[in-house]
């Protein structure tokens, strides 16, 4: 499982979106309050599903197809993610007004480069695999 290339990018995925997300911050409010992931439901189920799907995908080593859709899922789900980030840092209300961008919101832009890179792998041993069923 481990000895293939696109096991190592869905750890990493795992990672970013599971562990990163406790320690760096998505913005910092005026008044110096930083905020977390977790300070609103909808980021929190957002990674949560988002780790879940790496994880599962992670697991999931011997199905590729499978695997390849979850990648894709998680693709998608991240990119809504990076899109309500975008939406909540250009249309802030008046009462609170975000100073300073955290890196926790480039997470998932660091997520769907892994993701990318391990569909990429999936699909070359797909390839490999139908090519080498040919010669059979």
């Amino acid at each position: 499982m481990i000895q293939r290339i696109q096991s190592i990018y869905l750890l990493l995925a795992f990672i970013v979106t599971g562990a990163l997300t406790f320690v760096f911050h998505l913005w910092k409010l005026e008044n110096g309050e930083t905020v977390y992931f977790m300070s609103n439901i909808v980021y929190t189920i957002l990674f949560g599903l988002s780790t879940v799907l790496s994880l599962l995908s992670l697991l999931t080593f011997k199905k590729r197809q499978q695997q390849f859709v979850m990648n894709r899922l998680n693709i998608i789900l991240n990119l809504i993610l990076l899109g309500l980030f975008v939406y909540r840092t250009l249309t802030v209300s008046g009462e609170t007004t975000v100073s300073e961008k955290g890196i926790g919101m480039f997470l998932p832009i660091v997520a769907i480069f892994l993701l990318v890179l391990a569909n990429k792998a999936i699909k070359k041993d797909e390839d490999l695999v139908k090519s080498v069923d040919r010669l059979r």
